[in-house]
């Protein structure tokens, strides 16, 4: 399992995100404390951000973030008031390729997951791409469930002009559940997608539980900023951890976040 991060506020340096709280992204790719899959993440890092003009830039690399000079310069000069960070753990199978590496873009999009869909070369890698369109097929370079759940997003985001990210994200996990029902399969998808503007995240399982995922609002009256992430970055921040089939949505203009709980998507015919 991956672990992720997000962030919408005031603008900040990328090194206050990835590397200097005392739990920080930086410290979770080595030393992670709800990690259930394995030891470390050490397969890749990624981290996608917005410039003052809304304006996606995205910097991925193949190797671990503890050995990764480069992205520790960069995050002690370019700040942002909307980030999406992760550090991975590859999957059974899975190439150490640039492609397979988060955040994924499209657009104004960027989305890290959390999560796998249980063998899903042999379960609903085919039964995804056929619910694509061409443009939307055409955006998948790799060969992760992660980057193919990105592209069921987009499909989703494209397909409702009048869609918000959390309704085209609840639209996602519904496809989801009903393919993963059609194939007798489980999934877990600890989901953070922003454009710019916004920021939703949920927490959320079919036939399996969910990784762990928290956010924390520095004020709940004037807010400056809310960061989601996998492991609370400190012990002196009121984070609050994700129920199960649960999310959050936050828009930059207000900063104020709304919690939602999700019924159990129920496949068609179930």
């Amino acid at each position: 399992m991956c672990r992720l991060i997000g962030y919408l506020g005031n603008a900040i340096l990328l090194d206050e995100l990835l590397y200097k709280q005392e739990h920080s992204l930086y410290k979770q790719s080595y030393s992670p404390l709800e990690l259930k899959s394995g030891v470390v993440c050490g397969d890749g890092v990624g981290v996608g951000w917005y410039d003052e003009v809304g304006k996606p830039f995205i910097y991925r690399n193949t190797i671990p973030l503890w050995n990764e000079p480069n992205l520790e310069e960069l995050s002690n000069y370019v700040q942002s008031s909307c980030t999406l960070g992760y550090v991975r753990l590859a999957g059974t199978g899975e190439s150490l390729d640039i492609s397979n590496c988060q955040p994924f873009r499209s657009g104004k999009l960027l989305f890290v997951h959390n999560g796998e869909i249980s063998n899903f070369q042999q379960t609903l890698c085919r039964p995804i791409r056929k619910s694509l369109s061409d443009s939307t097929y055409s955006l998948i370079k790799g060969t992760t469930d992660s980057e193919h759940i990105f592209a069921l997003l987009v499909e989703m985001w494209q397909s409702s002009p009048n869609s918000t990210l959390l309704s085209a994200l609840n639209a996602t996990l519904q496809k989801l559940t009903e393919l993963a029902s059609e194939h007798d399969t489980s999934f877990s998808a600890n989901v953070i997608v922003s454009d710019g503007q916004a920021v939703a995240a949920i927490r959320y399982a079919y036939r399996t539980q969910a990784p762990t995922l928290y956010w924390s609002c520095d004020q709940l009256k004037q807010p400056n900023q809310v960061i989601v992430a996998s492991e609370p970055l400190s012990n002196n921040q009121n984070w609050t951890a994700f129920d199960e089939q649960s999310a959050l949505f936050v828009e930059a203009q207000s900063l104020q976040p709304t919690i939602s709980l999700l019924d159990r998507f129920v496949p068609i015919g179930v």
